[in-house]
């Protein structure tokens, strides 16, 4: 280079500086969409304070006094409690409603799991899966209407062909023996294929090559089932359990349309007796104190079910 030739000092070459920071106002702010959640949850907060918090709020209240519909409550505090504790009806709407759980639970959690691993190890038909849901999609009450003309003593169908096999006739809803499991048995047939779909959608969430490793191994479809299938389905299975306990419990329209609550008492399940009691003899204090009873019974014995299953833990983790 010649002697003319001169050459910028660091700090005066061009551009700037590694280290310098950006101007404050050319700071890209960060994007809140607080006030975006809270506008796209705000119709299901109000419908949730609307149809849920404020009906459980005024259902406590209810159940401290002694409104009947014709009157103004007046405060009795824990009566309707107390009244409870002694009122055999009541346990014994209790029990006959836990007769109806085990009944309806069992029966439809094993139909269900044993649809699913059929659909999820032979077939998985559209057409198959469709016409599962069809039992669910008919109304509670046009399903106990239509089973309560089929099993009828003397017009029913399915009477006339025990008759014809030489079986007798069986009074399905009007025996004290049969009525319950009769009424479990309805519910299980239209609730089944719904059941069987949730856990066939957790079914395809187990990894293709579980299967195939213990097929290689000389694994039966029984081993895997119990070995690989239950185990990683555990999760779905504790969500099904759960919704089919409160589901359950909340059973009334199949009785309404059937049996009303008989004979002798043997179908007055707790969502009837609650019924019975707020409408047919105006204890609209005394049935608010049974709905809350019942609601804390549903949130004990659904905590119980989480814990013990396991439900929020995966093996696929």
């Amino acid at each position: 280079m010649g002697a003319d030739t001169a050459v910028a000092p660091p700090h005066e070459s061009a551009g700037a500086p590694l280290g310098k920071a950006p101007a404050p106002g050319r700071q890209r702010r960060r994007r809140d969409d607080r006030r975006a959640a809270w506008l796209f949850l705000a119709p299901a907060l109000v419908g949730f304070a609307l149809f849920y918090a404020y009906p459980t709020v005024r259902g406590v209240y209810y159940s401290l006094t002694d409104y009947n519909l014709l009157s103004t409550p007046g405060f009795v505090g824990a009566d309707n409690y107390r009244r409870l504790i002694g009122d055999e009806q009541f346990w014994n709407a209790l029990k006959v409603t836990g007769y109806y759980v085990v009944l309806n639970i069992g029966s439809q959690t094993v139909l269900a799991l044993l649809l699913a691993t059929l659909m999820h190890r032979l077939t998985r038909s559209v057409a198959l899966r469709a016409m599962l849901l069809v039992p669910w999609l008919v109304p509670n009450v046009t399903v106990g209407l239509v089973w309560m003309w089929l099993l009828d003593a003397n017009l029913g169908l399915v009477n006339h062909v025990l008759n014809a096999l030489g079986l007798g006739t069986t009074g399905f809803f009007t025996s004290p023996d049969w009525a319950m499991p009769t009424v479990a048995a309805v519910n299980t047939w239209a609730y089944t294929g719904y059941t069987a779909l949730l856990l066939y959608a957790g079914m395809l969430q187990v990894p293709q090559y579980l299967y195939e490793s213990a097929a290689l191994d000389g694994a039966g479809e029984w081993r895997m089932f119990t070995r690989i299938t239950l185990p990683l389905l555990r999760p779905v299975l504790a969500l099904v359990l759960v919704v089919s306990l409160i589901g359950s419990f909340q059973i009334f329209d199949t009785i309404a349309v059937t049996t009303k609550g008989g004979p002798v008492s043997a179908t007055r399940v707790i969502y009837f007796y609650i019924y019975e009691q707020a409408f047919n003899y105006f204890h609209m204090g005394y049935a608010s104190a049974v709905a809350v009873v019942l609601a804390v019974i549903l949130g004990v014995l659904t905590a119980v079910q989480i814990r013990l299953l396991r439900a929020s833990r995966s093996d696929l983790a």
